[in-house]
C-alpha cells in the first residue's frame, strides 16, 4: 500500500513538475506579446520606466500564467523528490524557446532545435532514473530531519559562503566576474528549496486538519523562506542587469540544480538506496540537459541550418581528399563562398552595433 501510495505521489508531482513548466514557459510569450502591442502602439516601454504594460490584458494574462507555474512548482515538491522537480524546471526555457519560434517569429536555429531536443531526452532519463526520497509526511519528523547533524553543517556553510560573496567578494568584484551574483542566489536557493519543501509538507497536514499553523517549524520555515527568495531575486536581477541573458541562464540552472540535488541528498538521504545505474542515469539526464540548454542559448544568435551542411561537407572532402581545384571549380568555390563570407560579415556587423562599435558602419 505505501508503494502505490509512492508511486501515485510520484505520477502527481511529475505532473506538477511539468505542468509548471508549460505555464512558466507561455508567460514569458504572454508578457513579450503584450510588451509588443504596447510599443507598436507608441506608449512609453518598460525599459524606459514607462508602466503602461498595467493596462495590457496580455500582460496580465502572462503574470497570471507564471503566479499558476510558481504555485504548480510549489505543490510539486509536496509529493516528488526536489532531484526531480529542480532540474525538470529546464523546461520550461525549452516551451519558452519553441513558443517564441511560432508566435514571436524568433527562428530556433539548428542549435537550438538539437538543445531542445536533448533537453527532452535528459528530462526522460532522469524521470526514470529519479531517485525515492525518505518518506516524511509531518512537521515533526521534518524538524527531525533538519536537526540531522550533515544538514546544519551544510547549512551553516551555505550562510558562511553567502555571507563572505555578499559582504567581502560581491563589492569587490562583482560587477566584473558573473559567478559571484548567481552563486549567491544557487546556494540560497537550496535553503529556499528545504523550505519549500517543509511548507508543501505543512499544507498537506493542514488539509487532514492538523493545526500546524502553530507549529513554530510552520513560522520558521515561512520567514527563511522570504528572506532566501529575497535574497535570490536580488542578486539574480544584479547578474540580469549586468551581464548577458544567454549566459546568466545556463550557468544559473546548472549551479542551483547542483546546490539543490546536494541538499537533497543530504536532507532527504534520495541517494542513500540508489542503484549505480540509476546513479549514473540521474547524472547523464542531468548532464544532458546542461548540453541542451547550453546549446539552445550559447548559439542562437549563430544563423546555422541543414542547408549549410551539403556546403560545408563538400568543403572539408576536398580539403580532406587533397583534390586541386580546376579554374572552373575554383570560380564556383568562389561563388558559393560568397554568400557565405555575407553571412559573416553581416553577423560581425550586427555584433558591432551591438556593442556599440562605430567600425561597423
Amino acid at each position: 500500500m505505501s508503494e502505490t501510495r509512492g508511486r501515485y505521489d510520484f505520477c502527481i508531482g511529475l505532473v506538477l513538475a511539468m505542468s509548471s513548466s508549460i505555464f512558466i514557459g507561455g508567460s514569458f510569450i504572454l508578457k513579450k506579446k503584450g510588451l509588443l502591442r504596447l510599443a507598436r502602439k507608441g506608449s512609453m516601454r518598460a525599459g524606459q520606466g514607462g508602466h503602461a504594460y498595467l493596462k495590457e490584458w496580455l500582460w496580465w494574462a502572462g503574470l497570471l500564467s507564471m503566479g499558476a507555474g510558481e504555485v504548480a512548482n510549489f505543490a510539486a515538491y509536496a509529493f516528488a523528490p526536489a532531484t526531480l522537480v529542480t532540474p525538470l524546471g529546464a523546461l520550461s526555457v525549452l516551451v519558452s524557446a519553441i513558443l517564441s519560434s511560432f508566435f514571436l517569429n524568433e527562428k530556433l536555429n539548428l542549435h537550438g532545435k538539437i538543445g531542445c531536443l536533448l533537453s527532452i531526452l535528459g528530462s526522460t532519463v532522469m524521470v526514470i532514473h529519479a531517485p525515492q526520497e525518505e518518506e516524511v509526511e509531518t512537521l515533526n519528523e521534518m524538524s527531525h530531519k533538519l536537526g540531522d547533524p550533515g544538514f546544519v553543517v551544510f547549512a551553516t556553510l551555505v550562510v558562511i559562503v553567502s555571507l563572505i560573496l555578499i559582504f567581502v567578494v560581491g563589492p569587490r568584484h562583482g560587477q566584473t566576474n558573473i559567478l559571484v551574483y548567481i552563486t549567491i542566489c544557487s546556494v540560497i536557493g537550496a535553503l529556499s528549496v528545504s523550505c519549500v519543501k517543509g511548507l508543501g509538507i505543512a499544507i498537506k497536514e493542514l488539509f487532514a486538519g492538523k493545526p500546524v499553523l502553530k507549529h513554530p517549524l510552520f513560522c520558521i520555515l515561512l520567514l527563511s523562506l522570504i528572506v532566501c527568495v529575497s535574497t535570490q531575486i536580488n542578486y539574480l536581477n544584479r547578474a540580469l542587469d549586468i551581464f548577458n541573458t544567454s549566459i546568466v541562464t545556463p550557468i544559473y540552472y546548472v549551479i542551483f540544480t547542483t546546490s539543490v540535488l546536494t541538499c537533497s541528498a543530504i536532507l532527504f538521504k534520495e541517494w542513500q538506496h540508489m542503484e549505480a545505474d540509476d546513479i549514473i542515469g540521474t547524472f547523464s539526464g542531468f548532464l544532458t540537459i546542461i548540453v541542451g540548454i547550453f546549446l539552445l542559448h550559447a548559439f542562437k544568435d549563430v544563423n546555422f541550418t541543414l542547408a549549410n551542411l551539403p556546403l560545408s561537407l563538400r568543403k572539408d572532402d576536398r580539403v580532406a581528399n587533397g583534390t586541386l581545384l580546376s579554374t572552373y571549380d575554383s570560380f564556383n568555390h568562389d561563388e558559393e563562398s560568397s554568400p557565405c563570407l555575407g553571412e559573416i560579415q553581416s553577423t560581425e556587423s550586427l555584433s558591432a552595433r551591438r556593442n556599440g562599435s562605430l567600425s561597423a558602419f
